[in-house]
């Protein structure tokens, strides 16, 4: 079991006890509609699955999902995740977190964390990300972790009738350990 501390932030596996804030947080349609496999409304049990199958994926070692908790309360603030390749060494990114906590840095400061896990300790050789470009939010945490902007795929995922143009980023192991 993975646990890390960053200045503000507690990154732990998530738990079966996360599932009841993980779902409120989680069931916003800003939230989801910035988000490829995030669901509005969010299903009534949803997320005890969904936690239940991070926990199965875990002990593979092909997926991670952390909770963001917020230190100074404990609170569940939102997910970041890190699905591993093990063929080619390199991992996905992606991240959530509640609407009441965005824009403080706290996404930032966890997936920081988390890049540090999968080279430092997964020994991976790239970590990439991607969003939505009608989420610059989303880049812009990309962009402070060191990400380099690879292209945009125009209208590459299809979420809820309307094509949605991605811009993919990336961290190669050279670049982080420079």
């Amino acid at each position: 079991m993975f646990v890390f501390h960053t200045e503000r932030l507690i990154l732990r596996q998530l738990e079966p006890g996360d599932a009841e804030a993980l779902e409120l947080l989680i069931n916003d349609y800003d939230i989801a509609s910035t988000t490829l496999n995030i669901p509005y409304p969010y299903p009534e049990g949803g997320a005890e699955a969904f936690i239940i199958r991070k926990a199965e994926a875990a002990k593979r070692g092909d997926d991670y999902s952390f909770a963001i908790i917020n230190k100074e309360n404990n609170v569940f603030m939102g997910c970041i995740g890190i699905l591993i390749n093990n063929n080619h060494k390199r991992a996905e990114l992606g991240y959530w977190i509640g609407k009441r906590y965005w824009n403080q840095g706290y996404v930032t400061e966890g997936v920081k964390r988390i890049t540090q896990f999968g080279f430092e300790e997964l020994a991976l050789n790239k970590i990439h990300a991607a969003a939505m470009t009608k989420n610059p939010a989303s880049s812009n945490v990309m962009k402070k972790v060191g990400m380099q902007y690879e292209g945009t795929f125009r209208q590459h995922f299809l979420k809820w009738d309307a094509y949605e143009d991605i811009a993919y980023y990336s961290l190669l192991r050279d670049d982080y350990f420079k």
